[in-house]
């Protein structure tokens, strides 16, 4: 893919930070024997990994926070944004501490890792990288049965846009169930203290079908897209917003409510 767009990603920084939020307070607290190691795997422009920091970099608790993201306009952003963090361009799905690093007390990923596939054996990988009583907190989107979603796969099976984005249902990696996720973490071998696993629905009143648009151009939409000459942009987006509209009709103040569902994971490792 193309790099991303910081500034159209934080188009609607408060929706995608509060996940972020909710995420991270559910993990346990974190007290190591030497200073804090938190990695933020998938960082984006920073907008979560300045929750990190504000909790584990305070007054009180001295850690090493550290963003991690595979885009280097994101990571730009990100380090102007937040120079109390530390930022390194990687793969998520590849990624271990550096050689003589300590080990991660906290592996966070936010909204990041449903790009990334293989999950079987990533999640069981990310959660042995931790540091003793260390803990794993992902947060992703499980909205691919959703309208936004659904209407992005059935334009792209259009013939005029077919042969520019193929097969539509390899576009992005499908999720597991959440039960399967409870499994992955769970398993005798793993040694975790804890696994704390749940879905939420946001319902985030939109302006517009265009808002909705504009959401998903910086995140969903972005591989179909991208691909296509300028002309044909043009034409899936407003094909793409045309069913928008029929699919998120206006509610009683006249906007548009959108559901977005996540599944979030907390596993700690026993000390």
């Amino acid at each position: 893919m193309q790099d991303w767009n910081p500034a159209l990603y934080l188009r609607f920084a408060n929706e995608r930070t509060r996940p972020a939020a909710e995420l991270l307070a559910r993990v346990p607290g974190l007290q190591p024997a030497r200073a804090l190691h938190v990695v933020d795997l998938g960082c984006g422009p920073g907008n979560s990994t300045e929750l990190l920091v504000e909790r584990f970099a305070g007054p009180d608790q001295e850690a090493d926070v550290l963003g991690v993201d595979n885009s280097e306009a994101m990571l730009e952003t990100a380090r102007k944004q937040l120079p109390r963090a530390r930022f390194e361009a990687g793969d998520i799905a590849s990624w271990a501490p550096a050689a003589g690093q300590a080990a991660p007390d906290l592996i966070y990923a936010n909204a990041s890792i449903q790009w990334v596939g293989e999950h079987e054996q990533l999640i069981p990988r990310l959660l042995s990288l931790l540091a003793p009583g260390g803990v794993l907190a992902i947060q992703m989107p499980d909205n691919r049965q959703q309208p936004t979603h659904r209407l992005m796969r059935e334009i792209a099976r259009e013939p005029k846009f077919a042969d520019y984005i193929g097969d539509a249902d390899k576009v992005r990696t499908e999720i597991l169930p959440i039960g399967a996720y409870y499994d992955l973490l769970a398993a005798p071998e793993r040694e975790t203290a804890s696994v704390d696993v749940w879905h939420t629905i946001y319902q985030h009143p939109m302006d517009s079908a265009a808002a909705i648009v504009q959401w998903l151009r910086g995140t969903g939409l972005k591989p179909f897209v991208e691909g296509l000459p300028a002309e044909l942009q043009a034409d899936f987006l407003a094909e793409y917003e045309r069913r928008i509209d029929a699919a998120y009709p206006q509610r009683a103040d006249g906007k548009r409510l959108l559901a977005f569902p996540r599944l979030f994971l907390v596993a700690q490792r026993k000390s």
